[in-house]
């Protein structure tokens, strides 16, 4: 199994992705063709079935546009599922515990080294014709990707970056609601709870990641030591309405 994102991170470069959220092969199909080095499909606030995913995985397929997936919550079918369709690894929300983040890690990896369900059959490992390989390379290739979105979580970020965490991502609009500023972004106290986040980040191994609230400011946040960054989203992209005379 390769993952180009994480061998990108590795390489200690920046990844732009876009987020999806309108459940859309044909939109995925043309945003893996347009470049992005991530495409993050949304089934915790988006539509989805796993049945889905598997439509997105083929759209992008050819290209070296890597899946992820944001799950509903840390269920282990939840993950395991998402997997085992094939995508490049999980995004999990609402982490807020050292033993929560290494449960999520056990989850993505198999024996001895995690807890993973495993079925040489899955598409994953074409139905079984690239199990050998899959099973060998998936631990490390697969990525881990923990949502920060609470102060609670802010609190306990260097105790949840556990090996295996590749990125702690800042859910910009959770963390703000987690204080009563729901969406302020420009708050003096949002803010401040934003920049302890990113500081208490990137004294972890892990990548640094977040989607960006204002137009144009991938490069800014890239300055601030995010190497993934969402810089729109599928939504975003088709609600621009042109200017009007």
């Amino acid at each position: 199994m390769k993952n180009h994102l994480k061998e990108k991170l590795r390489r200690g470069a920046t990844a732009i992705g876009c987020w999806v959220g309108l459940n859309s092969p044909a939109v995925t199909e043309v945003l893996a063709s347009a470049g992005y080095d991530t495409l993050l499909i949304d089934y915790e606030h988006g539509e989805g079935t796993v049945a889905d995913l598997v439509h997105h995985l083929r759209a992008a397929q050819g290209s070296e546009t890597t899946i992820l997936v944001r799950v509903p919550s840390d269920a282990p079918q939840e993950i395991k599922r998402a997997l085992d369709a094939g995508a490049g690894g999980v995004m999990v929300p609402g982490v807020e515990t050292g033993a929560q983040a290494q449960r999520i890690v056990d989850l993505c990896r198999y024996p001895p080294e995690g807890t993973r369900g495993a079925a040489g059959f899955i598409r994953a490992a074409r139905y079984g014709r690239a199990w050998p390989d899959y099973q060998a390379t998936a631990n490390d290739a697969v990525m881990v990707l923990c949502q920060i979105e609470s102060r609670a979580a802010v609190d306990r970020i260097a105790e949840i970056a556990v090996p295996g965490v590749d990125c702690l991502f800042l859910g910009p609009m959770d963390l703000s609601g987690s204080i009563g500023k729901l969406g302020q972004f420009d708050d003096a106290d949002v803010q401040a709870l934003r920049a302890e986040a990113e500081r208490a980040i990137l004294a972890t191994d892990a990548v640094l990641g977040t989607i960006e609230t204002s137009p144009g400011g991938g490069d800014r946040l890239a300055a601030q030591g995010y190497r993934l960054v969402f810089t729109t989203s599928d939504v975003a992209l088709l609600r621009r309405a042109p200017s009007k005379s």
